[in-house]
């Protein structure tokens, strides 16, 4: 049986999120074949191994207040291939680890590197891989290369915003032709967290100041009238990508809030788009997730125009979300391949990358 262990929680503003995706995981494994080692991070970074954990309790968060939890570190030492109990005793060895982290030290190639050192197979990409797809301004550079259509955009970086915050927006929105909207996003946040719509000059100013907050480079883009699309990429030599799942959030755009708290926001599976519009997006999907050096998993988003149907790429996040409402699992179940046999899958290529 495989020791495998969930690493959840996280210092990021997506530790919630992160909660309720590896709450789905602890749900979904297959036992038989699993001994799970539930490891959450805090919020403030303490990290505790949570033994027979509640997946209930994950979900809520309320699993920090459990008795029990023992103080832990993942060991870069490639002996120990695991964790140690900071109060004493024997090391907590596992086979392959699952980083249910999302965002900052967990999408970003930081746990991805330890992981590494220690020697130990995870699910996901490795670290320049996780680390260009986390950073957005990366990301496009790289699929600048690809021919894959992408939105216009330019970067505002803090000291330039520090020193003259108008001037850093209008050269910003000089670079767009001053076309609004626009959309605002910090380059290293997901989930939709500090994105904002600006519609004008002074919303643009609005949502840097909001932006900047979350990080220290910012993304500025043209605004895409069309579908929001997602297409799910699993594999590592040989990747597949699923069919295309649409969003239809009933707010302005698919916010935070959309995504996890509003109920009303629909997914369709297969998108409302032509089957010759599906095709051309799983074949950019897979186009950037190799540009990229990704393996195992990643969840590639686009556009497709109203007007046209043209495709334009989006983003990249190569830990997608996995709780029970998540596109990614939703869309391999669409093929046939259920929650417990996906998990089992990642597990499969975690292994093979190892050996590999």
């Amino acid at each position: 049986m495989l020791k495998l262990a969930v690493l959840f929680g996280g210092l990021s503003n997506e530790h919630s999120i992160s909660c309720l995706s590896a709450s789905s995981i602890l749900k979904n494994a297959d036992q038989s074949k699993y001994d799970l080692v539930p490891v959450g991070i805090t919020r403030d970074g303490r990290w505790f191994l949570y033994e027979n954990a509640d997946p209930d309790k994950v979900k809520d968060g309320s699993w920090e207040r459990e008795p029990g939890l023992r103080r832990v570190a993942l060991s870069p030492d490639r002996e120990t291939h695991g964790f140690l109990p900071l109060a004493g005793g024997s090391p907590i060895r596992v086979d392959v680890c699952f980083p249910v982290l999302h965002g900052f030290g967990g999408e970003d190639g930081t746990i991805q590197g330890l992981l590494t050192l220690a020697g130990i197979p995870f699910v996901g990409p490795g670290v320049a891989a996780s680390a260009c797809s986390m950073d957005k301004s990366l990301t496009k550079i790289i699929v600048d290369t690809t021919g894959v259509r992408q939105a216009a955009y330019a970067v505002v970086l803090r000291p330039d915003y520090e020193q003259d915050a108008q001037a850093a927006a209008r050269a910003a929105a000089d670079k767009l032709h001053g076309i609004y909207p626009m959309f605002v996003k910090p380059c290293s946040s997901g989930s939709s967290v500090g994105v904002a719509r600006a519609d004008d000059f002074a919303g643009l100013v609005a949502g840097l100041a909001e932006a900047f907050r979350w990080d220290t480079k910012v993304l500025v883009e043209e605004f895409i009238d069309g579908h929001e699309i997602e297409c799910a990429v699993l594999g590592n030599a040989d990747p597949v990508a699923s069919t295309v799942g649409e969003i239809a959030p009933t707010q302005e755009f698919y916010t935070f809030d959309a995504k996890y708290n509003d109920a009303s926001s629909a997914l369709y599976i297969p998108a409302h788009i032509s089957e010759k519009a599906i095709e051309t997006v799983r074949q950019n999907a897979l186009r950037v997730y190799t540009a990229l050096g990704c393996r195992g998993l990643s969840r590639v988003d686009f556009f497709c125009t109203y007007r046209d149907e043209e495709i334009v790429f989006n983003e990249i996040n190569t830990i997608p979300g996995f709780t029970d409402i998540s596109m990614y699992p939703k869309l391999f179940a669409h093929a046939g391949l259920s929650y417990p046999a996906l998990i089992d899958r990642l597990v499969e290529l975690a292994l093979e990358d190892a050996h590999g």
